[in-house]
């Protein structure tokens, strides 16, 4: 009952997402407000059906009715409730139902506020927002439905992929979930905007802090996968270029180029075709992730099963590509710029090499990700492009994304001054060289790595601080407030401009934190006894016995390692493996000593039973805590740079926010 009950609200959504497209796009060439006011409702209408069917999924993963096949492949009676809830998404057909409820809500969200529009902007962004939940509704309802029913009921199911048994499952989906459906509504905008004729940029300010929410959310769920990594697979690193996880990185890629991009458009005529483009794109690379995960045709501990989803999702990104460059073609000719750069040096051109840079960036992963599918597919041979291949081509563009990260914010609009940069640069510049020095002084470092590692991001951090404590003087001067009081007021009245530059610093403390803790890793594996001991670093770590413990799903093998250093103990690490019935190989569970400058990281490998002795593999990971530090800068910047003025609310802004403010606001910087 319950099961046929979550695939009839799916049908009846899909009917109503037919019928808010017609009705939406009616909207946009009719003045009657009844049209719009109907979507409005089928938005609402459509959201609760969804919300319906998502609950149903989610009674039968909590119940264990494992007549239902999604139920019976992710779920287990045994498993504790919140990986049974997890389960939503621990799959293909449910994690394309959480998909469509987070397009359904963001329908929803839109429509509400779609009376303080233009109507053709309103009308056509909704059309093309519910089609979106329609293909979507018509993958759950037909293609992969989740509701269907086994002809023999299983007595047991099978329950998650043991990888996916971790917290980190309540959190790390949702986050990139949000994040790539949220990048739907700048799409459907820009679509609107060809649609009506509207090109004038009033899309780019309507959805700016969508985009900038969308971002964040790609952001946060980025970084906590590689938190999730670090601390659940056992393996001792936070990315491995595997190609899922390509398939987020690129659209963030992107999505950061169209970021910047924007913001000359809102004060220029400039750069209408190239921003489309950018935001097509982006959209079309969330598609592009989904297509990878849910094909099979990539092997991944991210992916997940192959079947008819695959061929669906290719044509359906085709669609996005092909409709999407044929109305900027349809449109090529009311696009043109009708501004030029004014000079080479000037934040105009600034921001193109930037978003070059990060289209280059972009590009380079896309190839190393597909090169393996394509060739395979015309050679018949498998290959694999590996992390010396990444390194390798992404590192110098990073670096000079880096440095541009120092220099664009100095860099006025319009036509700048290389003598005034050059006094601008000199005291970043000094600052950077003695850091590097210093931390080549004091960290014994190879000196390439202080160049490459530490003086360029150095610099780029240098210079955002110069520019905060500039900000902060010129106010002090006028107002004669304190350090702290004027340095806090900058940041609210130009959240827009600061709240990118602390995103900047989280980039420099990220980009230290990976160069560090990659070339100055230190690594021992031994076999010891019990009592005995292993030596790495300044650690000691000693073995004292082995011990065992029943779990609902598995049993958990654990070590108990007492570590010193300097000849105190600090210290108690348990590594261990999990051993699942019916599973060939046992899964680790790592332990961690966090700290700022170090991390010690102690896997458990082999063991004898009888608790005489373990193989323990031990990694000290200096400055990986960075990584994390500046994540969670890179998020706070954000979140700084996306919140409403104290007058207006969030949302009334996100939608009527007029251009003139926008504008407005790049003067001040």
């Amino acid at each position: 009952m319950i099961a046929a009950f979550g695939h009839a609200a799916v049908l009846v959504a899909l009917g109503l997402a037919i019928y808010g497209a017609t009705v939406a796009a009616r909207a946009a060439a009719s003045a009657d407000p009844a049209w719009l006011a109907s979507a409005r409702r089928t938005a609402v209408a459509q959201l609760l059906l969804v919300t319906g069917a998502a609950l149903a999924l989610e009674v039968l993963l909590v119940t264990g009715d494992f007549s239902v096949r999604y139920v019976a492949e992710v779920s287990n009676s045994r498993s504790p409730l919140r990986y049974r809830v997890a389960g939503l998404w621990g799959a293909l057909e449910g994690s394309i139902l959480l998909w469509e409820w987070l397009q359904a809500l963001f329908v929803v969200l839109v429509a509400r506020r779609a009376a303080g529009l233009r109507r053709e902007l309103a009308g056509y962004a909704l059309a093309v927002l519910f089609a979106v939940s329609g293909v979507f509704l018509v993958l759950i309802g037909i293609v992969a439905n989740p509701f269907q029913r086994l002809p023999v009921p299983a007595t047991e199911g099978r329950g998650l992929n043991p990888l996916l048994e971790v917290t980190d499952m309540l959190v790390h989906p949702l986050l990139l979930y949000t994040g790539y459906v949220g990048f739907v509504v700048p799409y459907a905008f820009a679509i609107a905007a060809l649609l009506a004729g509207r090109l004038d940029g009033t899309w780019l300010t309507v959805t700016r802090r969508w985009t900038v929410t969308a971002w964040l959310f790609l952001t946060s769920g980025i970084v906590y996968g590689g938190w999730w990594s670090y601390r659940t697979l056992g393996w001792g690193g936070y990315w491995a270029w595997d190609p899922v996880e390509n398939a987020s990185f690129m659209p963030w890629l992107m999505g950061t180029a169209f970021v910047h991009s924007v913001m000359v458009q809102e004060r220029r005529p400039m750069l209408k075709i190239w921003n489309l483009t950018l935001v097509t794109l982006t959209f079309a690379l969330t598609i592009f992730g989904t297509f990878l995960t849910r094909s099979g045709v990539i092997a991944s501990v991210h992916a997940f099963a192959s079947g008819a989803v695959g061929p669906f999702l290719l044509g359906y990104l085709a669609l996005i590509l092909l409709g999407s460059l044929g109305l900027l073609a349809w449109r090529w000719d009311r696009l043109g710029d009708r501004a030029e750069l004014d000079a080479l040096l000037s934040r105009e051109s600034v921001f193109l090499l930037n978003n070059l840079l990060l289209v280059a960036f972009c590009f380079t992963v896309f190839f190393g990700t597909l090169f393996p599918l394509l060739a395979e597919a015309v050679t018949g041979v498998k290959l694999s492009v590996g992390t010396p291949y990444f390194n390798w081509v992404t590192t110098p563009i990073a670096l000079v994304i880096i440095v541009m990260m120092g220099v664009g914010p100095l860099v006025p609009w319009r036509r700048g001054s290389w003598r005034h940069l050059g006094r601008l640069l000199r005291l970043p510049a000094f600052l950077a060289l003695l850091g590097s020095l210093a931390a080549w002084w004091l960290g014994g470092l190879r000196p390439d790595l202080v160049v490459l590692g530490y003086t360029l991001p150095f610099f780029a951090a240098a210079a955002v601080l110069v520019e905060f404590g500039r900000a902060a003087r010129g106010r002090r001067r006028a107002t004669g407030e304190n350090p702290l009081t004027a340095f806090g007021r900058a940041l609210r009245q130009n959240r827009r401009r600061y709240g990118g530059l602390i995103v900047h610093l989280g980039v420099v403390l990220v980009a230290i934190g990976v160069a560090t803790s990659s070339v100055g890793k230190v690594e021992r594996e031994a076999t010891v006894n019990r009592g005995e001991s292993l030596d790495i670093g300044a650690y000691r770590l000693r073995f004292e016995g082995l011990r065992a413990a029943e779990q609902p799903t598995h049993l958990l093998v654990t070590a108990d390692v007492e570590v010193f250093e300097g000849g105190r103990r600090v210290t108690t690490l348990q590594p261990g493996q999990r051993l699942y019935p019916g599973s060939p190989s046992p899964f680790a569970t790592v332990d961690i000593r966090f700290g700022p400058l170090k991390d010690l990281y102690l896997i458990l490998g082999a063991f004898d039973r009888e608790g005489r002795w373990v193989t323990l593999k031990a990694q000290i990971h200096p400055l990986i805590a960075w990584i994390w530090l500046g994540g969670g800068v890179v998020v706070l910047g954000g979140l700084l740079a996306a919140w409403p003025s104290r007058r207006r609310s969030l949302s009334a802004t996100l939608v009527t926010e007029p251009m003139t403010v926008a504008a407005s606001g790049e003067r001040s910087r």
